[in-house]
C-alpha cells in the first residue's frame, strides 16, 4: 500500500451538520463498523479497531474539546 501524505485539515460545519456525522458515528461505533467520511475532499475510513479518546485543552483565550479516532495503518 503506497504511504499517504501528511495531513492537518479542520472544517467548521453547522449545528446540523455536526449532529448528523456524529450520530452517523456514533451508529457505527455501537454497531462494531468502519466508518467512512469525507473531510476536504479526501474520503477517510476508520476502522473498526480504531481506538478512542476525548481531550481537553484550556488556554488563555478558551477552551476546546476534540474527540479522536487514532489507528495504525495497515
Amino acid at each position: 500500500m503506497a504511504r499517504k501524505s501528511p495531513r492537518d485539515v479542520e472544517n467548521t460545519y453547522t449545528r446540523a451538520q455536526f449532529v448528523t456525522k456524529l450520530r452517523r458515528f456514533a451508529d457505527s461505533v455501537e454497531r462494531g463498523e468502519a466508518f467512512v467520511i469525507q473531510l476536504a475532499g479526501e474520503r477517510v475510513h476508520v476502522p473498526a479497531r480504531a481506538v478512542f479518546n476525548i481531550e481537553h485543552e484550556r488556554d488563555g483565550d478558551g477552551e476546546e474539546i476534540e474527540f479522536q479516532m487514532k489507528w495504525k495503518a495497515e
